[in-house]
């Protein structure tokens, strides 16, 4: 069935000894109707509208969220795609992208991710403005429709999207996780952008690099701009993320061939919409950095980037492309970068200014709140070994020889 219409009572988990959810009896409020959909098709129509004339961002595409049904979905997962409208004008205000699946024995509901959505946000309608009690009675109907589940995790929820506070972060569940984003403004000439929005010490230290770069045999920024590029590009930045991470014994999504396919027929799919960018740099005959961008209105986002940091010595090939970039997006009409997740030291050197994301964690029967509690407890540890310079060394150093030994056998 595409599409179930509300009120629906209570969450059950459909086992016997489990309890039903607490907090969705009489969720509706009044304020807002909601609508489940279990197919993508059903909500095209609405969809694209709020991604063209609303509120969302690269991540939300709605050819995004079709590559991710298509190629990442996990088996006997089942989509969750919740609309909610006005109760009083029937006007449609958001769009909520969920899934559920089994995870260890019980059912979680979560966003429509798969590890390839950097930010979770519902697509909006337009640019009113959300406060707590709003988005409290939006999240509330959106529960009394969702299928049966234990637990709630939505993670890498952005506080703003395109300066509009998002609902979600907003709920009286979410709480401040352990990752933070990072985003720079651009504006003015594009020659002169790099000088006048980055710190000194980068703009120095760019400019020192591009020169050692252009002495290789020249420098050259290559957009993937044909069928033929976006293979050769693309296979490029897997090839160098592969042998990068396997060097440092780290663990990549792109070594899994369906998510590589996914990244790929996006990138082609970007020849035509624009959704998706790739570019190299290369320096003489080799290219010792690649840039795998999403586009959405005013704003890159920066989702994958490989380099070659033995091609040419004393040299970060990753700075030189990012600068290169802020250049041409400022160029193409873009007004802010966004460089994504990770406290990764070159954004701050850059002068990107850090947000910390929200996570929704909780569980809803005696099952998921085992569960959600064993998350947040492994979320504090990992925040605890990052926090501690020598004990976050010593874990790396303890995490690349184990998988080195994995890797070997």
């Amino acid at each position: 069935m595409a599409s179930q219409a509300m009120p629906m009572a209570a969450m059950t988990t459909g086992l016997a000894e489990e309890a039903a959810a607490p907090h969705a009896a009489g969720a509706a409020s009044g304020t807002y109707v909601a609508r489940l959909h279990t197919s993508l098709e059903a909500v095209r129509p609405l969809w694209l509208r709020f991604e063209t004339r609303g509120v969302c961002t690269g991540h939300q595409h709605f050819a995004w969220a079709e590559g991710i049904v298509e190629r990442l979905l996990p088996q006997k997962a089942e989509l969750a795609i919740v609309e909610l409208r006005d109760a009083a004008t029937g006007e449609p205000v958001m769009l909520v992208p969920l899934m559920r699946r089994r995870a260890f024995h019980h059912w979680v509901i979560e966003w429509l991710s798969r590890g390839v959505c950097d930010y979770a946000a519902p697509l909006l309608a337009d640019a009113t403005p959300w406060t707590r009690q709003s988005a409290e009675a939006a999240w509330a109907a959106a529960l009394s429709v969702l299928p049966p589940a234990d637990r709630i995790h939505i993670a890498g929820i952005p506080k703003e999207v395109s300066g509009v506070a998002n609902p979600l972060a907003l709920l009286s569940q979410a709480r401040d996780s352990i990752h933070s984003h990072y985003g720079i403004a651009m504006d003015g000439d594009a020659e002169s952008v790099v000088k006048r929005i980055c710190r000194p010490s980068f703009v120095k230290a760019l400019n020192k690099d591009l020169r050692r770069l252009d002495r290789n045999g020249g420098l050259a920024l290559v957009e993937a701009d044909t069928p033929a590029l976006v293979d050769s590009i693309f296979g490029k930045l897997v090839e160098l993320r592969l042998s990068r991470f396997r060097e440092l014994g780290r663990f990549d999504l792109m070594a899994q061939p369906a998510v590589v396919d996914f990244y790929r027929e996006a990138a082609h799919r970007g020849l035509t919409d624009g959704s998706v960018r790739i570019f190299g740099l290369r320096a003489g005959d080799v290219m010792v950095a690649v840039q795998y961008l999403a586009a959405h209105l005013g704003t890159l986002h920066a989702l994958l980037i490989a380099i070659d940091q033995g091609a040419v010595p004393n040299v970060s090939p990753g700075l030189c492309v990012m600068g290169e970039l802020i250049r041409w997006g400022r160029g193409a009409g873009f007004d802010y970068f966004d460089l994504s997740v990770g406290d990764q030291s070159y954004k701050q050197h850059m002068g990107a200014v850090k947000a910390v994301l929200s996570e929704l964690c909780y569980g809803i029967t005696l099952k998921g709140m085992a569960a959600s509690e064993a998350i947040k407890y492994r979320g504090r540890g990992v925040a605890f070994v990052r926090d501690n310079p020598r004990l976050f060394k010593l874990a790396q150093e303890t995490m690349q020889r184990w998988r080195r030994l994995r890797a070997g056998r």
